[in-house]
């Protein structure tokens, strides 16, 4: 398949799962506990379950990593990586700043990203390569002249284990920390991609949480690496850091003070 094709099927997945998802919001669905503790709602199954039937209608080949129903075909070089409701919490919170995730990598490494957030409408397209879109216009990440400047945002430090969460307080000290944003999940990725906030990082994310963010931040004019300042692939262990100037990513690894 063709960038465009694929371009056009992760688009397609991103409208079934919004599909999915818009009735359920603010409902009286139901949720339960899955093994690690975490909830699971029956939009992020309806959704996951929808994007599953259309890659295997359109794509049989290609393999697929979902959060909710594990892996198919995990020996395919192309493996469609998909995270439902990322921001589950937020979600049943009635909370719209969940997004789903999709991505497409090649060999383990992303080359498609999609963040969707289906209740207000807001879709970043990210392609290796092309320009981020933001429904349908050029994303773009800004300058950040010192790190003092930068808006730091992270889902919650509730995520971090002691040692992560000292390194991580440790940066947020040099950072614009009266301006800190905690919540929003993979949201906070699409507003750093269209240059509202300047840093995020994260511990403790799972492929499915981080894959389809790579190619949205990057074709914004960021980067995102994990906390050694090496490329995120489907082999990365979790941390990580998505910074809308890359100028000022030697600052943040230095002030993560931290050694992987």
């Amino acid at each position: 398949m063709s960038l465009e094709s694929d371009l056009a099927l992760a688009q397609r997945l991103a409208d079934a799962a919004g599909a999915a998802i818009r009735p359920l919001f603010r409902s009286a669905y139901g949720h339960e506990a899955k093994a690690d503790a975490s909830p699971v709602t029956e939009a992020d199954r309806a959704a996951e379950a929808a994007m599953r039937k259309l890659i295997d209608a359109e794509a049989p080949r290609d393999g697929i990593i979902g959060e909710e129903y594990g892996a198919e075909r995990a020996d395919a070089a192309r493996q469609w990586v998909l995270d439902p409701i990322d921001g589950t919490v937020s979600f049943m919170a009635g909370r719209p700043i969940f997004g789903t995730l999709i991505a497409l990598l090649q060999d383990g490494w992303p080359l498609i990203g999609i963040i969707d957030q289906p209740i207000a409408g807001e879709r970043w397209i990210g392609a290796m390569g092309q320009p981020t879109l933001f429904n349908g216009k050029p994303a773009a990440t800004r300058t950040c002249r010192t790190l003092s400047d930068a808006v730091l945002a992270t889902t919650g430090p509730q995520y971090f284990s002691d040692h992560d969460g000292e390194h991580f307080m440790t940066l947020a000290a040099q950072t614009s920390h009266k301006r800190m944003v905690f919540g929003g999940d993979c949201y906070n990725y699409g507003l750093l991609a269209s240059g509202h906030i300047d840093l995020v990082v994260e511990a403790g994310l799972k492929l499915h949480d981080f894959a389809a963010l790579v190619p949205v931040v990057e074709g914004a004019g960021g980067t995102m690496c994990d906390w050694n300042g090496d490329p995120l692939n489907a082999e990365s262990d979790g941390h990580v850091i998505a910074l809308g100037d890359p100028a000022r990513l030697e600052d943040v690894i230095e002030g993560l003070a931290c050694h992987h």
